[in-house]
């Protein structure tokens, strides 16, 4: 039996652009003009609530949950405003496919492990078709560190397993899964990775 787990923006979804410009105005709009790092890589942990506690202790403000939930609220918000405007996103060429095929295998269980926030994971993928029903979802309502969101995921699958599979498009992914011992597989340009899914096989 083979684990195959995967991130979601970027690496199933082309969201990751809008999800950037989403969590910045989310940020603002519930913290104000805060002082914020010249790029995203300049943060220590590249998920959504590890990023905003950097972004609270560098203005000298509490990490709260009320805090954490005003800036949550408003990304889960705006991703179903931008869903209703825009409709779904657009998929990777082949991702939803791939994963049906994998989802449908006896020989695989796959899971999502994203640095997002669930609500807004989930409702991504189930805009564009995805399978969501019996996928377990690790996001960054369960811990702020890639690392142990990647084995919250792990851990919600059943079975022992012969492998684990990650595919991911950042840079932190493939240094998770390396820390992990997992097999993976990059995907997108910036790690000049796969561009589609359309000739993997399951």
């Amino acid at each position: 039996m083979h684990a195959v787990i995967f991130d979601i923006d970027g690496t199933l979804l082309q969201s990751d652009v809008s999800d950037d410009a989403l969590f910045l105005r989310s940020v603002q709009g519930a913290l104000g003009e805060v002082k914020l790092r010249q790029s995203w890589g300049m943060y220590t942990q590249f998920t959504a609530t590890g990023i905003l506690a950097e972004i609270l202790c560098d203005n000298d403000l509490d990490v709260t949950p009320e805090r954490v939930a005003a800036v949550r609220d408003r990304f889960v918000e705006g991703t179903r405003h931008h869903l209703f405007q825009h409709g779904p996103f657009a998929e990777i060429p082949g991702a939803r496919d791939y994963l049906q095929r994998l989802h449908a295998s006896s020989t695989h269980r796959i899971a999502y492990a994203t640095g997002g926030w669930g609500s807004s994971a989930r409702e991504k993928l189930s805009a564009a078709g995805f399978p969501i029903v019996g996928v377990p979802l690790a996001s960054s309502d369960d811990h702020h560190e890639r690392q142990k969101i990647m084995l919250c995921a792990l851990g919600q699958l059943s079975g022992t397993f012969d492998s684990v599979t990650y595919y991911g498009d950042g840079h932190w992914d493939a240094v998770a899964a390396k820390a992990l011992g997992w097999q993976f597989v990059p995907v997108g340009a910036k790690l000049g990775g796969l561009t589609t899914y359309e000739r993997r096989e399951a």
